[in-house]
């Protein structure tokens, strides 16, 4: 998805949260948690440690959600905008090539379809898609400067789960769990790779309005 069909349905979203409250069934949620990145292996660069090691960045999300089906019975479907920001992502390699560190953000609409949304613990599964963008850090891990690309844009399928739990009616808290499947940051090395799984866990609140 380019970014700027991304915006276009963005606010076309957000427009719907424009209705009168009466008809309101929308959620904000604010989530802090770790993101998990497997280890690879790099290509062609003679060295004792051949992994590329990713570190387990605190990670930032903002979830603005709205039920579009159900709500009174056993299941209930709802459009969601989580906006993920990774601001360092530590990253080593025995050989001075790679950045030091990069950030990440990703913007994924999404369906998202809860159990029992009613009840006082209710699981949900996600599954949506949209935009993500790497910047590189300018500067090597060991020394001197990065002279690779210092800005990656790709596109993001993301696929989660999690629980939330009401503790009052217009207050609850989420634990969660979602994979961000993107392309790859510009780290100067061959991985073999043209994507990879950035697995968010985390927990945070929801509000209900």
């Amino acid at each position: 998805m380019s970014a700027k069909r991304l915006y276009s349905a963005i606010a076309i979203l957000l427009m719907s949260f424009a209705t009168p409250a009466i008809a309101q069934r929308n959620e904000l949620s604010a989530i802090v948690g770790r993101t998990f990145i497997s280890d690879q292996g790099v290509k062609g660069v003679p060295s004792f440690d051949t992994n590329l090691r990713f570190g387990k960045g605190t990670t930032f999300e903002l979830d603005l959600a709205r039920r579009l089906r159900g709500g009174e019975g056993i299941a209930a479907l709802t459009v969601e905008i989580p906006v993920v920001y990774n601001p360092d992502e530590d990253i080593h390699y025995s050989v001075n090539v790679i950045p030091r560190q990069y950030s990440a953000i990703f913007v994924t609409p999404s369906l998202r379809a809860n159990l029992l949304p009613e009840a006082p613990f209710s699981p949900w599964l996600s599954l949506g898609g949209g935009y993500g963008h790497f910047s590189e850090d300018s500067k090597l891990e060991f020394f001197g400067n990065n002279t690779g690309k210092t800005g990656t844009s790709t596109g993001v399928f993301q696929f989660g789960g999690g629980l939330d739990v009401r503790v009052w009616r217009w207050l609850g808290v989420r634990a969660q769990v979602r994979d961000f499947y993107s392309g790859i940051p510009h780290l100067n090395v061959d991985t073999g790779r043209s994507r990879q799984h950035n697995y968010l866990v985390g927990g945070g609140i929801v509000w209900h309005f």
